[in-house]
């Protein structure tokens, strides 16, 4: 079979008798610039073009169909599957308005929080994320993790009193109580540039103490004694978007940091404020995973942290670096004439545990989970 058209305007301009191998190719520029574009033109080229399709061999058009297909569902396939970002705090403020939000902090309603939830099935519920994890991507790179939700409870238990995470520790990392501003320099130098930044939205946030005793957006934390306030922009891996929304400055300057937690359960980033008086009772953090990085605000006389036993004190716009798995307590001990304790907290990662780790982190602590 031959292909010929039905009708031509002219026909000393016919179109050259084509072998069905080339019936599918484009048909000859000659012929489409030679067209009459009349009403039977338009007919005839509408024609020509179905009867050359019609042609074709249905063997190679079902084969391309075919991969055309897989291809799409390949791409499918691996953008659905993609791991979590790592360290991306701005993706969280998307989607965190359908979450639970309390005065500005969010509190887990769910029984099965690994983060807040203490129970026998802990580690069978930490392993099962990790297999999943394993399963999607890889288990290279895995063997601190794997080890450590193996051992848990041997290393919970038999860990000294100076350092006891409540939730989750990683073996083999390095173990201080405090950590130098080179661990983290990139994001220690970033907060410290911004300092000044972040101290205006705080002075004007804390204008509305002067209104009511808790203004919207501020927590109050229990304390044996004295008023310890925070104002949390991520809370557990969620971002709070009213209280982001009032310090948007300091909320874009998060999605800055290179190693900032902002993904998975153990990451938070807060203004946190002591009143004169106040004592924070000796307490663990979660993990050993994170340093707590502290950036003074305002730091009156006779306050201190102590950390395993070491105590420290603030300096206004300068960080402290911590791991807060070791015992921890704070005071504020200074005249009332002198005002709060005030510092920046945010989370980052430990600078030992490697990119892989972190990407397996945030899957397995991923909030909700």
């Amino acid at each position: 079979m031959v292909w010929v058209p039905l009708r031509t305007t002219r026909t000393d301009r016919r179109a050259p008798l084509r072998a069905p191998t080339t019936r599918c190719s484009t048909m000859s520029l000659e012929w489409l610039m030679d067209c009459s574009w009349s009403l039977d033109g338009l007919r005839n080229f509408i024609a020509t073009g179905i009867q050359s399709f019609r042609d074709c061999d249905a063997t190679a058009l079902a084969a391309v169909a075919c991969l055309l297909v897989l291809f799409l569902w390949y791409c499918y396939h691996v953008g659905r599957e993609q791991p979590r970002a790592y360290a991306t705090v701005n993706a969280l403020m998307q989607s965190a308005e359908a979450n639970g939000v309390q005065n500005g902090y969010i509190y887990c309603h769910s029984p099965d929080c690994v983060r807040c939830t203490h129970h026998d099935g802990l580690n069978q519920k930490l392993y099962h994320n990790l297999q999943e994890y394993a399963k999607r991507y890889s288990w290279s790179g895995m063997g601190r993790i794997h080890k450590g939700i193996r051992e848990q409870g041997r290393y919970l238990n038999s860990r000294p009193s100076i350092q006891k995470p409540e939730v989750f520790f990683l073996p083999d990392l390095p173990t201080m109580p405090y950590f130098s501003r080179d661990a983290q320099k990139h994001d220690v130098e970033l907060l410290e540039r911004n300092f000044q930044t972040i101290l205006c939205e705080f002075e004007t946030l804390y204008k509305a103490f002067s209104n009511c005793s808790l203004p919207q957006g501020w927590k109050m934390n229990s304390t044996p004694s004295g008023e310890w306030f925070t104002f949390y922009l991520v809370n557990q891996g969620m971002c709070v978007p009213r209280n982001c929304r009032r310090c948007p400055r300091t909320y874009r300057l998060l999605g800055s940091l290179r190693t900032c937690i902002g993904n998975n359960v153990f990451g938070n980033a807060c203004i946190s404020v002591l009143s004169p008086g106040t004592v924070i009772a000796e307490h663990y953090g979660p993990t050993n995973i994170r340093i707590r990085c502290h950036l003074g605000l305002k730091t009156p006389s006779n306050c201190e942290l102590v950390v395993g036993g070491e105590p420290q004190c603030w300096a206004e716009g300068r960080c402290l670096l911590f791991d807060d798995s070791f015992l921890h307590t704070v005071f504020h001990e200074g005249p009332p004439e002198e005002g709060p304790r005030v510092v920046f907290m945010v989370d980052l990662w430990h600078p030992n545990v490697a990119a892989a780790e972190r990407q397996a982190l945030d899957f397995i602590f991923a909030p909700g989970r």
